[in-house]
């Protein structure tokens, strides 16, 4: 029989993330130039955003496994969008420290809300062949929003240079539209988990799941959760090269560029990650990002920058897609969500100490030092996943 392998439900969850993140990424070059501008430190920027996301991956964790015991996935991807769009203008209205925390953490919690059960949707829709595909090409519609969005704030700030705060409002209408596009999903009510009585569940109860999981996809998380300790915000790559001496046009430009090559690219790494093996892909992700942070280490020619972003694309195109593709190949389908969230969760909490590491070194050691940290450890985390961690088993399409 042969299988559809992008769904109107795929085609439609693409399209609530390509708005969704054309509002945020309209917002996220400029974001640490704003957040200097209204005073914060460039350590104050990396506590910033390690709190925002570990407040995301906490929640991915809790909402992931309470949309597998409740059998739903809509109701968690409706909310979880629409605090997102609403977090947006809130951003705006006070330069206060507690209130940019207050509203940035509101964004990522709606993004902890909505990826578990939008990820386990998402892999409902393909087969174990077509995982890579179906990730790449969600992972590609999001990132051209990543494309927009800079290009639509390149172009106001040309209009209006340093006039950053009507951005934050603009924002909000993609935000809206990425809502409103969700209520053309329908789901199938799956039964419910039941839960051994007397059972509580509380907001950290998907770490049981680490005990309950495969041995495989635990080893898999070791290796990823290794490479997310160091793996910092990507404000850090946007301020190298605006303290390189490039101007906003230049740092926004390259924004752009590196976003349209993660769009190209994601679904053709996809469907090469089904052919070959999720594992090599991701691994030679890895390697591009070790590349790309010991060059940034090493230069601050703008030319050289070109060369990095290209394959900072790649690396992206290459192991966010791929990730989930490879830990839902891994766990029950029961479990997607759960499985999905318990992994984002861990890796948010880590993420929460490498930007907050490499504000610090930065401002101790300079940037030079924390990027090239972050390169070295990265090729030992492929020395460990090339040697401890075996590639997923799917069927062959042909047996």
């Amino acid at each position: 029989m042969k299988v559809r392998l992008l769904s109107r439900t795929v085609w439609v969850l693409a399209l609530v993330s390509l708005f969704a993140d054309i509002a945020s990424e309209m917002l996220y070059p400029i974001m640490p130039v704003y957040l200097r501008s209204i005073g914060f430190s460039v350590l104050l920027i990396g506590v910033l955003e390690g709190v925002a996301q570990a407040t995301a991956g906490l929640s991915k964790g809790y909402f992931g496994r309470l949309s597998d015991r409740t059998g739903q996935r809509l109701p968690f991807i409706r909310w979880g969008y629409l605090l997102a769009a609403v977090s947006k203008p809130m951003l705006a209205l006070s330069p206060l420290p507690l209130w940019v925390f207050g509203s940035r953490t509101l964004d990522r919690f709606g993004k902890g809300l909505r990826t578990g059960a939008r990820d386990a949707l998402l892999s409902d829709e393909a087969t174990p062949q077509t995982k890579g595909r179906v990730f790449g090409f969600h992972r590609a519609m999001d990132t051209l929003g990543a494309c927009i969005g800079p290009g639509i704030a390149l172009l106001y700030l040309y209009l209006q240079p340093g006039k950053y705060t009507p951005l934050f409002y603009m924002a909000f209408v993609p935000g809206l539209a990425s809502v409103l596009l969700i209520y053309l999903l329908r789901e199938k009510r799956r039964p419910a988990k039941v839960s051994p009585r007397g059972s509580k569940y509380n907001f950290l109860d998907f770490l049981s799941y680490w005990r309950e999981s495969p041995a495989a996809y635990r080893r898999l998380l070791v290796g990823l959760l290794l490479f997310a300790l160091f793996n910092s915000s990507d404000f850090f790559l946007l301020l190298r090269m605006k303290e390189a001496g490039l101007d906003d046009t230049y740092v926004i430009g390259l924004y752009i560029f590196y976003n349209l090559v993660y769009a190209l690219s994601s679904f053709p790494m996809g469907i090469a990650a089904d052919k070959w093996g999720l594992k090599p892909i991701y691994l030679m992700g890895l390697g591009l990002f070790a590349a790309v942070y010991l060059g940034m280490a090493l230069t601050l020619r703008m030319e050289v920058y070109l060369v990095l972003i290209l394959a900072y694309g790649l690396f992206a195109a290459a192991t966010e897609g791929v990730s989930k593709a490879w830990i839902t190949n891994i766990c029950a389908p029961r479990d997607t969500a759960t499985a999905i969230g318990t992994y984002t969760a861990f890796e948010s909490i880590a993420t929460l100490g490498a930007s907050a590491l490499a504000g610090l070194l930065w401002q101790l050691y300079g940037p030079a030092t924390t990027f090239a940290a972050s390169g070295i450890l990265a090729i030992l985390v492929v020395v460990y996943l090339a040697f401890s961690v075996k590639s997923p088993v799917t069927q062959s399409s042909s047996s």
